[in-house]
């Protein structure tokens, strides 16, 4: 029996999910600093923001220069970037955000802030050693989160409790610009995504439970 191709897209033979992605217009833009071996893992989600977010970029972390297309975005004016990276300096994100609104308090339209959120897109094993490796950064504003509920993710082995995965990451950072309802439609593709991965690779169409 010859098996149809997968989709280049989502990946998936069966059940292509490009169609439910949800498009989003998104009020701060995220900027995804990848791991390279990132670029290789069909259990990436940050692909998924991508597809999702008008306002989202993805660069390719080099461990011996900097990126230049991040560097690039983070000068442009008016520019705040912040990497999202709990460490001793860090503050949270409400914090952060609400500096960044008493800001545009007080600035016309014309010269109004423009938040870059950083994720670093890898394992967290990755992750630390990217946030070691980046002093290109060390003038970014360190944030992190605290996530109201535990990560739902179930498709990497070995994750440490208190993680998000990168989609769950975008998600909360619109909860705390006051997008609930589009972080919602975030985790909701991504639970959906999930159940149909697993019975892709199982080699079964996903039928919802009713």
């Amino acid at each position: 029996m010859t098996h149809p191709a997968p989709c280049l897209r989502c990946h998936l033979t069966l059940h292509c999910v490009c169609d439910l992605i949800p498009q989003i217009k998104s009020p701060i833009h995220i900027a995804l600093l990848m791991h390279e071996n990132e670029l290789r893992r069909e259990t990436n989600t940050g692909q998924w923001l991508l597809a999702a977010l008008d306002q989202c970029s993805s660069h390719v972390w080099q461990r011996k220069s900097p990126t230049a297309s991040l560097i690039e975005l983070i000068k442009q004016p008016n520019v705040v970037p912040m990497l999202l990276f709990p460490s001793e300096q860090s503050i949270s994100a409400e914090e952060a955000i609400a500096n960044i609104q008493q800001k545009k308090a007080g600035l016309d339209k014309s010269s109004e802030t423009i938040p870059v959120f950083i994720i670093l897109d890898g394992t967290w094993q990755e992750a630390k050693k990217m946030a070691n490796k980046i002093p290109w950064l060390d003038g970014c504003q360190h944030i992190h989160l605290s996530p109201d509920s535990r990560s739902h993710y179930q498709l990497r082995r070995n994750q440490a409790d208190g993680h998000l995965c990168t989609l769950e990451v975008g998600a909360e950072l619109l909860k705390k610009v006051g997008k609930e309802k589009e972080a919602a439609q975030l985790n909701e593709f991504l639970n959906h995504y999930m159940n149909v991965f697993h019975a892709d690779k199982c080699g079964h169409q996903y039928r919802a439970s009713k």
